[in-house]
């Protein structure tokens, strides 16, 4: 059967519009995976961005390109092309009219897959252009809907659903990058949301009669009493999705419609990064390296949950984990765990709390201590202490800001000289999304935008936004980066803790001396035109 353009290499066409020279081709051959296609390649090494990829293959071959989240696919057409095959070609058919059959492909010159649908289903393939994460997406939002046999099947096989049912979520999850699952039970159905940068969205709906089935297919995987429905539960589980290693921490909880689940997604492929990898401006990069080379004092991570303190904590333990040194950490939950590092999990249940923890620890020669969270006044005093006695103590605090970390040490009702004598540096963070690089266009400073940045001595004359695009799924932001502060405890400051000085005065002090806060930073990186002004107001009040 005839195919509908010239049969062409990517390669080839990549080197037509410029985009890139014969010489990185060899480069990223050579480099690739066992397996893997040159596309891919090139977008996992950073050569080109999808975008680029779809526009080429646009322009050159004259193929369609569709946004699936948006598009009006016909159900019925599923049944042509089997899930299996449709997953490891990373296609889905989407339209089907007289003898031609659409489908969506993230490679639109597979022609090895288009001559095997031709085959199989004996209609003319006529192939468009959608991203790899959109198709994947729309293959478990509409192949699970689809499989409406899960709903109609006898009691004998009523485990057999469950299982695809939660391989789907899992593997939407995973797909999405979504942080976190949540399955929540109502009075008429279950909906299944995803945290994707940040944001909660409803992706599927169960029916309610799916619900006991999913939660004890659930609790079975995460290792958790089933019997048990009354009393909420914490489990985890490593599992495997597209070859990766997936952590999940699972979590139920008792409500009047059922219990609700949320899973908890550590990606362990993507789990640790370097401190080069966190986002730090130059200025912050290089006073926290200098902090981290101190031999002892208590460092400590501020911030709301989900603000990324557990990425900086193991990326700052990482920079240190050698083997001269030994470190052990307390943490409640443990949530990745670092070759060559002794790691304790918090059991409140049996008497293991943090400071408990922590006196043992200390019994155990340790140079370095991470302590996931102070608490209470009992854990801060046996970290303030430990950090006094020749130890780098890390550990993190609930507070809005890096210079609020004092009073709070201050409230628990802490000797000052302690925590005068103690404390090394106090960073602040959060995280905002990033502006989606495939639809990412500038646009004049307002005048209000531009006296906020001059109050805080930036000139700017464009911002960047997103306009929404296929691959951001019409958000306009994809990802999320962190925004720091970090103030690094010195003399002075001490001489203004010691004597209770105002924390507006030891902010002023911070200031004039250097520190940038965390608007300040969020600033910088909204005029290097990584995120959005209304991001950065959403996570940091304005002074």
């Amino acid at each position: 059967m005839a195919i509908p353009f010239k049969k062409q290499k990517l390669g080839e066409l990549l080197k037509q519009s410029k985009l890139i020279t014969e010489e990185e081709i060899l480069q990223v051959l050579a480099d690739k995976k066992e397996g893997q296609k040159l596309g891919d390649a090139l977008l996992e090494q950073g050569y080109i961005s999808e975008k680029q990829l779809i526009d080429v293959l646009e322009e050159q071959l004259g193929i369609d390109s569709v946004s699936l989240y948006l598009y009006p696919l016909k159900e019925q057409v599923l049944d042509l092309v089997s899930k299996d095959f449709a997953r490891e070609h990373i296609l889905i058919p989407i339209d089907q009219e007289e003898n031609k059959l659409t489908v969506a492909m993230h490679d639109p010159i597979d022609y090895f897959a288009i001559d095997d649908l031709e085959l199989a289903t004996g209609f003319q393939i006529k192939p468009v252009i959608a991203t790899r994460d959109d198709i994947l997406q729309a293959i478990n939002k509409y192949y699970d809907q689809n499989d409406s046999i899960y709903q109609q099947q006898s009691n004998v096989e009523e485990d057999a659903p469950a299982v695809r049912i939660m391989d789907e979520i899992l593997q939407t999850g995973v797909t999405l990058k979504a942080s976190d699952i949540h399955i929540d039970p109502n009075e008429q159905q279950v909906n299944i949301r995803y945290r994707v940068d940040g944001i909660l969205r409803t992706e599927k709906k169960l029916q309610k009669s799916l619900q006991s089935a999913v939660t004890a297919r659930t609790k079975i995987l995460a290792n958790l009493n089933i019997t048990e429905s009354r009393l909420p539960q914490d489990g985890r589980v490593r599992i495997m999705i597209d070859n990766r290693p997936i952590d999940l921490r699972v979590s139920t909880l008792p409500t009047v419609f059922g219990e609700k689940i949320v899973i908890r997604i550590l990606d362990l492929m993507n789990a640790f990064k370097h401190l080069s990898e966190l986002d730090f401006s130059e200025r912050n990069k290089q006073k926290y390296e200098m902090v981290l080379k101190q031999p002892s004092g208590l460092i400590l991570l501020t911030g709301p949950t989900g603000s990324g303190k557990t990425t900086t904590l193991y990326a700052s333990i990482n920079e240190l984990n050698h083997d001269d040194v030994n470190i052990i950490t307390v943490e409640d939950p443990v949530e990745y765990q670092i070759d060559g590092v002794n790691q304790v999990q918090v059991n409140n249940a049996i008497g293991l709390t943090f400071a408990n923890g922590l006196r043992s620890i200390l019994r155990q020669d340790p140079n370095i201590i991470m302590v996931g969270e102070i608490r209470d006044k009992e854990t801060a005093e046996i970290a303030i202490r430990s950090a006094l006695t020749g130890h780098l103590v890390f550990s993190t605090l609930h507070t809005n800001s890096a210079i609020a970390a004092i009073p709070r040490l201050f409230d628990m009702e802490i000797e000052p000289y302690l925590v005068v004598s103690s404390l090394t540096a106090i960073m602040a963070q959060r995280l905002v999304k990033v502006i989606c690089p495939d639809c990412k266009s500038e646009r004049p400073v307002t005048k209000m935008e531009q006296e906020l940045f001059q109050k805080h001595d930036i000139e700017i004359e464009t911002i960047s936004e997103g306009a929404g695009c296929n691959s951001c799924r019409g958000t306009g932001y994809k990802g999320r980066i962190a925004i720091h502060e970090l103030l690094v405890i010195n003399n002075k400051i001490r001489y203004f803790m010691m004597n209770r000085y105002s924390m507006t005065e030891i902010r002023d002090y911070a200031r004039q001396h250097g520190m940038l806060f965390l608007l300040d930073d969020g600033l910088h990186k909204v005029k290097k035109g990584k995120t959005t002004m209304e991001e950065v107001l959403r996570v940091v009040a304005e002074d």
